[in-house]
């Protein structure tokens, strides 16, 4: 991670190493956060829950749970309490039922939105292939972006999104690159603040760096591959 700052001269600092630790024991999280670990996100909600008490009551200092994966409406009563970033809010709908459960919680929710950036069917996200062409594209991911900012106690952070995998290399850029752009435009245009932008896995992180990245996804790399 570094060295991908280095190479476009920024500082580290800028960059958080969110550990993904689906599939993963909470002993081995426990681990991570001892090496120096801050930030573990997870996928599936339940396999979530299972581990943050256990891991929260057994590491020396507070860490930070993100929900990276996707998170079906009806769920969203279970992450509301137990993670403190959302990074794959990926509807109206999702952000509604969050707010609603972030008011009886009476918490501030920190969100991300996902932004299916690459046109992949298989993908999750709000549609945003060739928004800076497509007029219609443009104004439904804008009206969007523009109801979620407006729903308390939500605190709408940044956008994430993911490149296509095992892409070659000018593919995955220009796909960071177009959610940088996007980031920036909807700063300009809508006056809000988007600081963050995740993007990157074990694959493609150091592009997505050198690309602008403020949070970098990172399982395999740290954990090993998961067990069948």
């Amino acid at each position: 991670m570094a060295a991908s700052c280095a190479r476009v001269n920024r500082d580290p600092s800028e960059v958080t190493l969110v550990a993904v630790s689906k599939g993963k024991t909470e002993a081995a999280i426990v681990e991570a956060a001892a090496a120096g670990i801050q930030h573990f996100g997870e996928n599936r909600v339940e396999e979530g829950m299972q581990k943050i008490e256990t891991v929260n009551a057994s590491v020396d200092r507070p860490v930070t749970w993100h929900m990276v994966g996707h998170v079906q409406s009806r769920k969203a009563k279970h992450v509301v309490p137990n993670f403190d970033v959302i990074q794959s809010v990926d509807s109206l709908r999702l952000a509604t039922r969050l707010a609603r459960f972030a008011r009886l919680e009476e918490r501030e929710l920190r969100v991300m939105l996902e932004i299916n950036v690459s046109g992949e069917a298989s993908k999750y996200g709000f549609e945003g292939y060739n928004w800076y062409r497509n007029g219609e594209v443009r104004e439904r991911l804008w009206q969007d972006v523009r109801d979620i900012v407006t729903l308390s106690p939500l605190r709408v952070i940044g956008l994430m999104t993911m490149a296509p995998y095992n892409a070659e290399e000018e593919t995955i850029r220009e796909v960071f690159a177009e959610l940088r752009s996007l980031r920036q435009e909807l700063t300009r245009s809508l006056t809000i603040d988007l600081p963050e932008l995740s993007m990157g896995m074990t694959n493609d992180y150091p592009i997505a760096i050198e690309e602008g990245a403020t949070l970098v996804r990172i399982g395999r790399a740290i954990f090993g591959e998961r067990q069948a």
